[in-house]
């Protein structure tokens, strides 16, 4: 199969249909991808500066009520801030904080946000991903460079492991009201990662700051580990072979 070929002879750049993404969540070889997508496929529902400064917490989008679920990805907050959400190919997690503040994962697609961001994803363009970035930001100035002949906003996929990392799963208090960010995430319970195989789903645009992404990022993050037991917001990585 044409992935396989690509995963053995390392990292190149072309096009790659989607057939069985999962296949390369356990692969040896990593790599990035990169989705070039218009509006006419990107949806946006709701907006982050609703949530974080009127506080309109409740559900704005079913997922279930999302139709076409091939290759489809999403990210975005639980109903509430009760939790974080990722669809990765068409399959829907939910994470939660126990109360013992361990994380709960369930894969449920009968789940409300109060703003999302999604796309279906069926061909991935492939791009070297240098073993010098290191870090979130880092990445971002690379893919920001890199598809300045994209249209953008798109979606893009890293495979790989990360050496050590920091994800927040939200986790707000029942009957909370919010006016401001720092109430928004009075809630956010963060937990460090090391040496892990992840997946991590971004969606990225130089024009949605306050919409899906924070005013000083181009990219929204949400990551699972391989073994399924993980998922949060990304905060912070240190990229190891991706």
């Amino acid at each position: 199969m044409k992935r396989n070929s690509i995963l053995l002879i390392g990292i190149i750049l072309g096009f790659l249909a989607c057939d069985h993404p999962n296949e390369a969540i356990g692969s040896e070889e990593s790599f990035i991808e990169i989705r070039e997508s218009s509006y006419s496929d990107f949806k946006v529902v709701g907006a982050m500066k609703n949530v974080m400064w009127k506080g309109e917490l409740e559900g704005v989008i079913n997922l279930d009520t999302i139709t076409e679920k091939t290759g489809l990805y999403a990210i975005g907050p639980m109903s509430y801030l009760r939790g974080e959400l990722l669809v990765v190919d068409g399959r829907s997690f939910l994470a939660t904080v126990n109360s013992d503040s361990t994380i709960r994962i369930e894969e449920n697609f009968k789940l409300t946000a109060p703003f999302l961001v999604y796309a279906n994803v069926l061909e991935w363009e492939e791009v070297e991903l240098p073993l010098e970035i290191k870090s979130i930001k880092e990445l971002e100035n690379f893919i920001n460079e890199k598809t300045k002949n994209f249209k953008r906003p798109f979606t893009f996929k890293l495979i790989g492991q990360i050496n050590q990392g920091k994800i927040h799963i939200q986790n707000l208090a029942e009957g909370s009201t919010v006016s401001s960010p720092n109430e928004a995430h009075a809630g956010q319970v963060n937990f460090d990662l090391q040496s892990e195989e992840v997946t991590i789903v971004g969606f990225f645009s130089t024009e949605h700051k306050g919409i899906f992404t924070h005013h000083d990022s181009f990219m929204h993050l949400h990551l699972i580990t391989k073994d399924e037991s993980k998922m949060g917001h990304l905060d912070k990585a240190e990229f190891g072979k991706m």
